[in-house]
């Protein structure tokens, strides 16, 4: 398939939104059980919303210069019921809000108790909120992963690790994000924050990894005899019927060889995991504020970046089988 930067842009930047409030969240209830030795502030809390609803917002813009009618975007959501995307679509503006409305009510300080569960858990209005937005955040990941599993002629892409791989990329990126802003404000978060993200880096690296192995051992259902409706054991394509390109060649062949998959595979490997894991290893070693997780982050973005390329340049589409050379 043919990598769209807008969507490469999209899919990326919502998910390390939606990792850096699963971060604020969690650390919330670590605070809640008394498991932090530092209480979380409200400034870390609405700076860190502010923060994740940039992401959000910026992959939202992205995904309008992948439209060709952008005006009639809004027509998307008619098929919610059937469609991925349309969900998608639902769910991300739903998230959007929980996750302003979790930021500004820290800002302004409602966080009075609204009642207490046993004799020791005060709930109050930010944690609703936050449970709220927790769910809408792993519905998006869902929606957003499922748009291309549950393509099935697609084989690299139907399967269960597209969501999970969809899902620990953005909560890895998230909490090293989540690892850097705790460095720069110097709230003594770095290492709780920082060893969340060790983990979710390692989680995502076994992820990934698995599905590069599946889809390196796929055996391809469709053949150059199925592609054309014959069954003679020896075809040979000699013309796709034109001599220039079409929306077909265009859209679903990557437009890159495969020493080029090979080169932004071993790139987005070293780049997305062991890079920023050592960075945040180094980072826990230094006394005061760092800036090596802002580092680990900025390397791992791009590594990203790299990764969702080799996701959607390695899946290849049936009808290339049939469109395979100019002549």
């Amino acid at each position: 398939m043919h990598p769209a930067f807008s969507v490469i842009f999209l899919t990326t930047l919502i998910g390390v939104g939606q990792g850096l409030f699963l971060a604020l969240f969690t650390g919330q209830i670590y605070d809640l059980a008394t498991l932090l030795d530092v209480q979380l502030t409200p400034a870390f809390y609405s700076l860190g919303s502010l923060i994740a609803l940039l992401f959000l917002v910026l992959g939202l813009v992205a995904s309008f210069f992948h439209l060709g009618h952008p005006e009639r975007a809004w027509r998307s959501i008619a098929q919610w019921r059937t469609s991925w995307l349309s969900r998608e679509v639902l769910v991300l503006p739903l998230t959007l809000g929980l996750i302003a409305l979790y930021g500004l009510f820290h800002f302004l300080g409602w966080t009075q108790p609204l009642f207490t569960l046993g004799e020791a858990v005060p709930v109050d209005a930010t944690l609703i909120i936050g449970l709220a937005a927790t769910l809408a955040t792993f519905g998006l990941f869902l929606c957003t992963g499922m748009i291309y599993a549950g393509l099935k002629f697609l084989q690299e892409w139907h399967s269960p690790l597209t969501v999970v791989n969809f899902t620990l990329l953005g909560i890895a990126s998230g909490f090293t994000l989540a690892a850097a802003i705790s460095a720069w404000m110097n709230n003594g978060l770095l290492f709780f924050y920082g060893g969340w993200a060790v983990v979710a880096i390692s989680l995502g690296l076994l992820g990934r990894g698995a599905s590069l192995v599946r889809n390196g051992a796929i055996k391809h259902k469709s053949t150059l005899q199925s592609a054309i409706g014959v069954r003679h054991t020896r075809i040979q394509q000699k013309a796709m019927g034109f001599m220039g390109g079409s929306f077909n060649t265009r859209e679903f062949f990557p437009g890159a060889g495969l020493p080029t998959l090979d080169r932004v595979r071993n790139g987005f490997l070293i780049l997305a995991f062991p890079l920023p894991l050592i960075l945040l290893a180094f980072s826990f070693l230094e006394q005061g504020p760092s800036i090596l997780p802002l580092a680990a982050f900025g390397i791992q973005y791009l590594g990203l970046l790299a990764e969702r390329w080799h996701f959607f340049a390695e899946a290849r589409h049936p009808q290339n089988i049939y469109y395979q050379s100019v002549a």
